[in-house]
């Protein structure tokens, strides 16, 4: 590796599972409160995950049932509130194809 490659800081998408560099991705905290809330900057305390930068993964993340990834990942139960709030701002992202290629459901 020369001097000039800078380290990319990587994260995991809860929902797809790709690994993307971190500014690619949406992170999400759990806050003091216990609620969840989007991180634009990336920079507030406490438990974080990450999503791909689309309305599928989003999607998927906070849908209910056997497999909440959401709550899994933060280790917390979200609110209905908290989640309405959240998948409204995943249907501002736009679609992916990708996310259906790699046939998550």
């Amino acid at each position: 590796m020369s001097s000039d490659a800078r380290h990319v800081p990587e994260r995991t998408c809860i929902a797809c599972r790709a690994v993307k560099p971190k500014k690619e991705l949406v992170r999400l905290v759990r806050s003091a409160c216990g609620g969840v809330e989007v991180d634009e900057k990336g920079r507030k305390t406490g438990r974080g995950v990450y999503l791909c930068n689309n309305r599928k993964c989003w999607e998927v993340a906070l849908a209910r049932g056997k497999k909440d990834r959401l709550a899994h990942a933060l280790r917390i139960s979200v609110a209905p509130e908290n989640r309405e709030a959240l998948s409204e701002y995943g249907k501002t992202l736009p679609p992916s194809e990708v996310v259906a290629e790699r046939g998550i459901e």
